[in-house]
């Protein structure tokens, strides 16, 4: 694997209401450590860090803004030097500076981390996948929530984890694990 020096790592509703009970189970307890591993990796060489902030439409979202579920978590608060954006679908390349950042930079490889699997990582990874970025998603560093398919069956947090990851694997991006991305980078 060979990750650019100039890859982006774009890290996706990392705030605080992920968190709240009312999600429900999750798969990957491990996740965020992977993923602060990685942005101490993306900091310490000197790459681009993007965090991607949701403001929700929705009364009833984790994500409404103006309260505390709308804010970052504490450990993944962005840097001065980092970017920084928000927006209100889940897809972060829609109605944002995202493709414009990235290709103003250079930048043509973006690892995608964060929250949730099938929901804004997979949106996000296809758009890029589409846009003619070189999308990497480490499986290990992204994690969503039990749920139930479109004829009512109950599904596991690992099952839809693992079915999105196989929507985008080949054709979006490429599924990878965070060790892999981190041995290319050292």
């Amino acid at each position: 694997m060979d990750i650019h020096h100039k890859a982006a790592l774009v890290l996706i509703d990392m705030q605080q209401g992920i968190n709240h009970p009312k999600l429900g189970r999750r798969n990957n307890p491990d996740a965020e450590q992977r993923m602060l591993k990685l942005l101490s990796a993306w900091r310490d060489s000197g790459r681009t860090v993007i965090h991607v902030r949701h403001f929700s439409r929705s009364p009833d979202s984790v994500f409404w803004p103006q309260q505390s579920g709308v804010e970052f978590q504490p450990a993944f608060m962005p840097w001065d030097d980092e970017g920084e954006l928000h927006k209100q679908v889940p897809d972060a390349f829609c109605h944002s500076a995202l493709e414009g950042w990235l290709r103003a930079d250079g930048i043509n490889q973006v690892v995608i981390v964060g929250v949730v699997t099938n929901n804004s990582v997979e949106s996000t990874a296809r758009t890029g996948g589409n846009l003619g970025f070189e999308v990497i998603v480490p499986h290990d560093a992204c994690f969503t929530f039990d749920g139930a398919d479109f004829f009512g069956q109950p599904r596991s947090a690992e099952d839809i984890h693992a079915m999105s990851l196989a929507n985008l694997h080949g054709e979006y991006a490429q599924v990878v694990a965070t060790e892999a991305i981190l041995r290319a980078i050292s």
